[in-house]
């Protein structure tokens, strides 16, 4: 998460957030895991609409931890199509089960080294560094949001800005840890690819 300059840019995402208007939801069309998911969200000046949600469970023993929601401009199950579309794309994840700072950066960084492999995908190393070493932790209640668009990825914690992702092949790495071919979880890509 960083600036042209190699630097980090908290003041580009909260001009960035002021841009896209917030990240409000419309109507809601369901409820996942006991988490209510919009049907629409604004975004960036568009209304993107609910193309699946799911619950993201751990163990043998189930245990949920977040339930994501994916929005888009236009509902897609066409997963390389999602990943490479200029459109806006939105993966809401509200958590249901507090998730330590460790175990998120070691589910990211798996998410990461699965989904990005070379030679058609080659990160940083010292990018993929500053951003796991700037991922949080989560408790259950917290909402955490990702936008993606053409120049990158806004990160949202609770819609308030948490920083900027500018590299576009970044970010679609960031998205491919959901949609990509080794998810974390087969289910909960399947659930985000129903194109409702």
């Amino acid at each position: 998460m960083r600036n042209g300059r190699g630097l980090t840019s908290f003041a580009v995402a909260a001009l960035a957030a002021a841009l896209i208007g917030g990240l409000g939801g419309g109507a809601y069309a369901a409820s996942v895991g006991g988490v209510s998911v919009p049907e629409t969200v604004q975004a960036d000046g568009k209304t993107l609409r609910l193309n699946g949600a799911g619950l993201r469970t751990f163990s043998i023993f189930h245990v949920h931890v977040y339930v994501a929601a994916l929005y888009l401009e236009h509902p897609a199950s066409d997963p390389d199509a999602i990943l490479n579309s200029p459109e806006i794309k939105l993966v809401r994840v509200n958590f249901v089960h507090d998730v330590s700072a460790e175990q998120a950066r070691h589910s990211w960084q798996d998410g990461l080294a699965n989904n990005c492999r070379p030679p058609a995908c080659v990160l940083d190393p010292n990018e993929v560094a500053t951003f796991l070493a700037r991922v949080p932790a989560m408790r259950a209640g917290e909402r955490f949001s990702l936008l993606f668009e053409q120049r990158g990825a806004e990160v949202y914690l609770d819609d308030h800005p948490l920083g900027f992702i500018p590299d576009r092949e970044f970010a679609e790495a960031i998205l491919a840890t959901f949609l990509g071919p080794k998810p974390g979880s087969q289910d909960l890509k399947r659930e985000l690819l129903t194109g409702r």
